[in-house]
């Protein structure tokens, strides 16, 4: 399966392998160093740690590298009042009587508990390209679902940024 992330998601990630390469790993391999100095390998509990975090790291960098080699490009083409790509929306839950607000972002930034859902989720499929004041029925699966009611769109004019994974 292949991603779909943003330029901004790409040059992100671009951000975090470079400083990976630059600092984290330099850290990582001096720490392997010293730690293998200490003498005898089999009881030496910071020589494994070092290894360990060394290899977390280069795990990494492999990780986002593959991403970018095999992510598809995505563009937010989505017109200024509807649902799409970086756009805070607040819905209304009908069954629960209860407004909350979602940004839609790549999968990569996905993070539903802290109101970043994707296009790809149930909600995020429904709500993309309808508009405020639409009823939208977000199915769950063949037999259950639920309707919402779109009550604001709001652009937020910003490309990925926070969202992303930190180094």
């Amino acid at each position: 399966m292949h991603d779909r992330l943003t330029q901004s998601d790409i040059d992100k990630m671009q951000e975090e392998i470079e400083y990976r390469k630059l600092v984290v790993r330099k850290k990582a391999i001096e720490a392997v160093k010293e730690a293998r100095a200490q003498g005898d390998l089999s009881e030496n509990f910071e020589y494994y740690a070092a290894k360990r975090e060394k290899n977390q790291n280069e795990s990494r960098i492999r990780y986002l590298e593959n991403m970018i080699k095999t992510a598809v490009l995505v563009t937010d083409r989505s017109k200024e009042d509807e649902v799409g790509l970086n756009k805070r929306v607040k819905i209304y839950f009908e069954d629960d009587d209860e407004t909350e607000e979602y940004k839609i972002v790549t999968a990569v930034r996905g993070n539903s508990l802290k109101g970043l859902i994707t296009p790809e989720s149930p909600l995020g499929a429904a709500l993309m390209g309808h508009r405020a004041g639409d009823r939208v029925y977000v199915k769950i699966s063949d037999r259950a679902g639920y309707y919402v009611e779109i009550r604001s769109i709001e652009n937020t004019g910003e490309e990925a940024t926070d969202e992303l994974r930190k180094f």
